[in-house]
């Protein structure tokens, strides 16, 4: 069996129940759809919080979502896999737009965010509860028959990746920090805004 048979095999097991039972079909594209508008959630929570080094952690998180997409539209470009539904496999439960599918933009985007958390030692248990849900998002795409497994792997690489990658740099990002700070600040109500920047 070759790559794309197992990937083919994975699918059709995940995706298999869709179209079977209305609200679980509700509740996964709901997570499909909205779960990335928690882990936005998590990083302002983060941002507002007192502790400095929270709030380091949240900025870098947001870096590493931002270029971890930015690798997604790299290899988008250089590389092109049909959706499932493009290839006539399982039930298509969220409406897409027939382009390429490796990787997931939005399991890219949490898995990014939860690995750059898992990091640091003031985040890491936002990154161990953001890493599962995450993947979770990631399988309820495939549920919805709009990504295949391998798109989520993927994604879980280059989110990994990028968070590592920032990580090891993070002694290099104080200029970027402080002007982020400067523009958050600007952007954050006064009444919310913390005592002192990253």
């Amino acid at each position: 069996m070759d790559w794309e048979q197992l990937n083919n095999r994975l699918f059709l097991a995940i995706n298999a129940g869709a179209g079977e039972n209305q609200a679980v079909d509700g509740a996964a594209r709901l997570v499909a759809s909205y779960l990335p508008l928690a882990f936005i959630g998590v990083l302002i929570y983060l941002w507002l919080r007192p502790e400095s080094e929270r709030r380091r952690a949240a900025l870098h998180a947001g870096y590493a979502a931002s270029l971890a997409l930015g690798v997604n539209l790299l290899i988008t470009l250089t590389y092109f896999h049909p959706r499932p539904f493009m290839e006539g496999l399982g039930r298509e439960l969220i409406p897409h737009a027939p382009e390429t599918s490796f990787p997931s933009d939005h399991s890219t985007f949490m898995l990014a965010i939860a690995s750059r958390l898992l990091l640091d030692r003031a985040t890491r248990w936002w990154g161990v509860f953001l890493f599962p849900l995450g993947v979770l998002g990631g399988l309820a795409r495939v549920f919805c028959g709009v990504h295949f497994p391998f798109d989520i792997a993927g994604s879980l690489v280059v989110g990994a990746a990028t968070a590592a990658a920032l990580w090891l740099a993070r002694g290099r990002l104080t200029p970027l920090d402080k002007a982020m700070s400067r523009l958050l600040g600007l952007l954050t109500p006064r009444c919310l805004r913390p005592a002192n920047g990253p």
